[in-house]
């Protein structure tokens, strides 16, 4: 939702809204959508913040009837995203109008409402939140969190498919759901995180310190306060670090070099419509647990030596992992893998579990790589430091070479 929000058009309030990232935007009309986010209200001479979730349909995005596109399978189906992502929130004449504005609405004369489609953004005064939105969506805020909605001082919104999650297919075997990309990893490293660390005798042998962090921004390249890109995971390992050693000289760097990060994002399984999309040979399938990425060009930051790790951990726990390059014809996608073994110079690989419909508003993965994965990752807050205090590669020998080497002249005239 836009700081200047208040929109109408044929008749209709309609919400000023902007697209954020990557998204499948087609799949957000026809759609019953609600709101959510934080709010900042005013609680006497205090600001408290909130945060809220209307989990009702009360906007939508209604698609243009094909009766008015005909050419739509023709062209294909391009909408303006300033013009034609406005969801609607109500009708002119069944909005509720503001609380002052309904005192005097008996005496005064109604503005008429545009027409022959044409729009019209009401002006707003600057910072004015009451004046800046539509009533009825202050009124919706305002309901959740029990204020009044003149207390409502700022917010940060986003529309959202209220549709619960199911369990489909004919054996229940998929999750349908949004945002599977990408809560279903930080949902099953914090489950495993916590069940890593449910008794005391968990840690007692433990000489690393596990950890989860999970970043805002990643859909929009993660340069921000809170994203991987901003500095908030060096200075927490910083702190750490140096409360631990007690200030010894370079145990900072020590960490981070004995450190290893699994950096966990939804990957693409094989679409079965579209396999030509995939290298047959790296071809990521439903139910086949974790998926290892790669990119020579450092699109994802696995490395053999941080994959065989990975691959071993879940080896010794009987979990599976596959594999997942992409084709030689398409661009890579990028995960803050790369970005957070940049700004660390830790150990990381790059890993996620198969799904279709990526950044729809809908999307699809399986069940048991939900399941898979979480064992993957509790397997590995479990077994990690002793599995890494086996290899050695600092033992390697010495690079063998003989003969000699001779430079030709360059036959150049300097």
């Amino acid at each position: 939702v836009k700081p200047v929000s208040k929109t109408s058009s044929g008749g209709c309030q309609t919400v000023n809204v902007e697209t954020y990232g990557g998204g499948l935007w087609y799949t957000w009309f026809d759609r019953d959508l609600g709101l959510a986010g934080r709010v900042l209200v005013r609680e006497g001479s205090k600001l408290q913040h909130k945060l809220v979730k209307v989990d009702k349909p009360v906007l939508r995005i209604p698609m243009l009837a094909i009766h008015l596109q005909r050419n739509l399978y023709q062209e294909g189906f391009k909408p303006n995203f300033q013009d034609h992502l406005k969801p609607v929130l109500a009708t002119i004449p069944k909005a509720p109008k503001p609380a002052a504005a309904a005192a005097a609405a008996s005496s005064a004369a109604p503005a008429p409402a545009p027409t022959n489609g044409s729009s019209a953004s009401t002006a707003a005064a600057p910072g004015n939140v009451v004046d800046n939105h539509h009533a009825a969506l202050l009124a919706l805020v305002a309901e959740q969190l029990g204020c009044a909605a003149e207390d409502i001082v700022d917010f940060e919104l986003n529309l959202c498919d209220v549709q619960p999650g199911v369990l489909g297919g004919a054996a229940e075997e998929f999750v349908f759901v949004g945002r599977l990309d990408n809560l279903a990893s930080c949902y099953t490293a914090l489950e495993a995180l916590i069940d890593s660390c449910k008794s005391p005798d968990d840690l007692a042998n433990e000489p690393a310190v596990r950890a989860v962090a999970m970043f805002d921004h990643e859909e929009v390249g993660s340069d921000s306060a809170q994203g991987a890109g901003g500095p908030v995971m060096r200075d927490t390992i910083t702190r750490v670090a140096r409360l631990l050693a007690q200030g010894e000289e370079g145990s900072i760097e020590r960490t981070l070099r004995q450190s290893f990060l699994i950096s966990a994002d939804m990957a693409h399984a094989l679409h079965p419509n579209y396999t030509d999309k995939h290298d047959a040979l790296h071809a990521p399938a439903f139910q086949g647990g974790l998926v290892l990425k790669h990119n020579s060009n450092q699109r994802y930051a696995t490395n053999a030596i941080s994959a065989a790790l990975f691959r071993e951990v879940g080896r010794r726990a009987g979990v599976p992992v596959q594999e997942f390059c992409v084709r030689n014809d398409m661009p890579c996608g990028s995960t803050i893998g790369p970005i957070l073994a940049h700004n660390l110079g830790c150990r990381t690989v790059d890993v996620g579990m198969p799904q279709l419909s990526m950044h729809s508003i809908r999307e699809m993965a399986g069940v048991d790589d939900v399941l898979l994965a979480y064992r993957h990752f509790l397997a590995f807050f479990r077994t990690f430091s002793e599995l890494d205090a086996s290899l050695d590669i600092d033992s390697l020998p010495p690079p063998d070479i003989k003969g000699t080497i001779r430079e030709p002249a360059c036959s150049h005239v300097h």
